[in-house]
């Protein structure tokens, strides 16, 4: 299916590793040009560089660096029609999960907003005025099963998430006639460095199950979390879902949540 995202111009925040280099990557193979933010170049995202690729080096906690970020992607391509809030997750220096609502500081639950909630709100204000020049334009936000499905870990993430949903739907209703499209993709338990760095979520999780990393990994997290594929999600998976909804065919979609978590949340 050809998704009609040729010469399109696209911020993708998050981008040099797990589902941000997903994105990113696929992007590009659609014939996108594409803007790709994160503090720094891991191999993986330097092995697709060309003419349609320019890396952004921002820290998105800076309240500064996303309209910094959108402003150079503009500079460089000429204008833009997509903006990718993917960026998220623990903030820099920080573990997840969190195992009490009593864990994280005032200054830990401002962190966690600062990257998962201001900096997507920060990119959407800028961005806004240059997608409303092209016409209109789509938004994607990625936000978490955790943001639908309250639980007693990662309560701050998981706040911010929830909060970054109610601003998807705010601001699709409100640029919604004047051809801006905005849409949230919540992902399950995906297999992305956050879970298989080293000291990461694979390695907290075996300490408190008394298991190893790689039975978290193979289908401990999976089982656990009622994922009823059995697995964790793939950020390939995540990112055909954003392409398809930043796509000109999905034209009539807007204010809508995609869950892509591999049957984890199962209320109607």
């Amino acid at each position: 299916m050809d998704l009609r995202l040729s010469s399109q111009v696209a911020v993708v925040t998050g981008a040099s590793k797990g589902i941000g280099l997903a994105i990113t990557r696929t992007l590009l193979e659609e014939g996108a040009q594409v803007a790709a933010v994160s503090r720094k170049v891991s191999p993986e995202l330097a092995a697709l560089d060309g003419p349609s690729l320019l890396h952004v080096a921002v820290d998105l906690t800076d309240p500064l660096a996303p309209a910094a970020a959108v402003a150079r992607a503009v500079e460089a391509f000429g204008g833009l029609d997509i903006l990718v809030n993917n960026a998220g997750g623990p903030p820099p220096g920080v573990s997840l999960p969190r195992f009490s609502f009593l864990s994280p500081s005032d200054d830990d639950w401002r962190s966690m907003f600062e990257f998962n909630l201001f900096s997507a709100v920060r990119a959407i204000r800028a961005a806004v005025p240059h997608l409303l020049a092209r016409g209109g334009g789509s938004i994607v936000n990625v936000t978490s099963t955790m943001g639908r499905q309250p639980a007693a870990v990662n309560v701050d993430y998981g706040a911010a998430k929830a909060g970054l949903a109610h601003v998807t739907k705010s601001v699709a209703a409100e640029y919604g006639a004047q051809g801006i499209r905005v849409n949230t993709v919540a992902p399950g338990a995906t297999l992305t460095p956050w879970w298989t760095d080293e000291g990461g979520a694979a390695d907290i999780f075996a300490s408190a199950s008394g298991s190893t990393r790689a039975e978290v990994l193979a289908s401990g997290a999976a089982s656990s979390m009622g994922l009823l594929t059995g697995r964790l999600v793939s950020p390939q998976e995540v990112a055909d879902v954003v392409a398809l909804l930043v796509s000109p065919r999905s034209g009539s979609t807007t204010g809508a949540e995609y869950v892509v978590d591999g049957g984890q949340l199962k209320e109607l």
